[in-house]
């Protein structure tokens, strides 16, 4: 049990207000939830929880890996999407399978073969590495097996009640379908269907693959029309004072067609501006760093969220919001939303936009801080 007299112990004290927690608590967690304990006096009223760490979620653990989720089960007020966290050995698969969703994909380490077949029968097979997206289209069966190295990925889902568990797999499938029907099917015979699994294989071991132009098989029908992988870190940033911000939607990425996303990169004392989507919620996905993001729901409401490392966080169609880094490396995350393009509103770039009086007489301030903001997007300011 650690010393409750530790200076370094955060109480929820503020300003000669609040006081000491003598009574049990968890300091770890109050400790990365700063602004949670000692709110910001900005905020108030009762606004819905927006985080839910994937540390917190249950981990399948399977032959060749693991696999852990944030749904709508773990974080209520996610509706539009659904993540999932997945590493695979090296050479292990994730089977032959598809979705009723669409599925979107960012590797985190390592590397891995994807490979899918349309309704066409155009087939896709690539290697992807740290940096690099998928997207399949649901319905669209594939499969993903590690390379030599093992991989682990973001996999992002455009309905927020999925499930990882619920999906088709083919060995289910055929565990499930009479041995006499497979035969006529594909022309086997018992024997040769004597070892075939009575249950779904999900992600078990396999050898790491050959090179990748010797795994490939050529179909009458040719390749994919659109590719299913997009090399997002090869992609030229947009640059800011700040940071960084890669956008990756229908316009740049054909193949994704229900998910667009950013990349951010926010240096030490950067600020993601305050903003909102017009249309679609952000689900968000943090790979690095320490910060906070802080939310206005209207009429007066507003909480303070900190995250790190592994945490999901969710905002809500047209909800101000502004993240900001607290510590002393780039905080780096993304934000998806289940919609083809990118959008956000800048608050800075409305009120340069708009006749300078109106916004200096709503905020009583002089004219001329209006007339001094610049009239383009700066995402990312210091």
């Amino acid at each position: 049990m650690r010393d409750r007299t530790y200076k370094n112990i955060p109480q929820p004290q503020r300003d000669g207000q609040g006081g000491v927690d003598t009574g049990p608590r968890n300091i770890e967690l109050d400790i990365q939830n700063p602004d949670l304990l000692t709110p910001p006096v900005t905020d108030h009223g009762t606004v819905p929880n927006m985080k839910f760490s994937f540390s917190m979620a249950h981990t399948r653990i399977e032959e060749g890996g693991w696999t852990r989720e944030v749904t709508a089960r773990e974080l209520p007020i996610a509706t539009t999407l659904a993540g999932v966290d997945m590493h695979l050995n090296p050479g292990a698969y994730r089977e032959l399978h598809w979705h009723k969703e669409a599925e979107w994909a960012y590797v985190l380490e390592g590397s891995c073969r994807i490979g899918a077949v349309d309704q066409e029968g155009c087939n896709f097979l690539d290697d992807v590495q740290k940096g690099d997206l998928w997207f399949f289209p649901k319905g669209v069966p594939h499969y993903i097996q590690a390379l030599e190295e093992g991989v682990e990925f973001l996999l992002v889902f455009d309905d927020g009640s999925f499930s990882e568990n619920s999906t088709f797999m083919i060995s289910d499938f055929f565990a499930h379908t009479p041995k006499s029907v497979l035969a006529k099917n594909f022309g086997w015979t018992l024997e040769q269907m004597e070892n075939m699994p009575e249950k779904e294989k999900y992600i078990f071991q396999g050898q790491v693959p050959p090179p990748l132009e010797s795994d490939r098989v050529v179909s009458p029908t040719g390749d994919v029309p659109r590719t299913f992988k997009h090399r997002m870190h090869a992609q030229e940033p947009i640059r800011f004072d700040g940071g960084t911000v890669r956008i990756v939607d229908s316009r740049t990425f054909t193949a994704a067609t229900t998910i667009s996303a950013a990349l951010v990169e926010i240096e030490p004392g950067g600020l993601r501006e305050l903003h909102w989507h017009p249309t679609d919620d952000e689900w968000q996905y943090w790979i690095s760093g320490f910060g906070r993001m802080g939310v206005f729901a209207s009429s007066g409401l507003a909480r303070t969220f900190n995250f790190q490392a592994g945490d999901v966080g969710y905002v809500p169609f047209a909800y101000g919001h502004y993240i900001e880094n607290l510590g002393n490396e780039p905080l780096v995350f993304l934000e998806m939303f289940r919609n083809p393009l990118f959008e956000d509103i800048s608050a800075m770039q409305w009120m340069a936009n708009t006749p300078p009086q109106v916004s200096a007489d709503t905020l009583n301030v002089p004219r001329s801080m209006i007339e001094a903001l610049p009239k383009t997007k700066h995402s990312v300011v210091r």
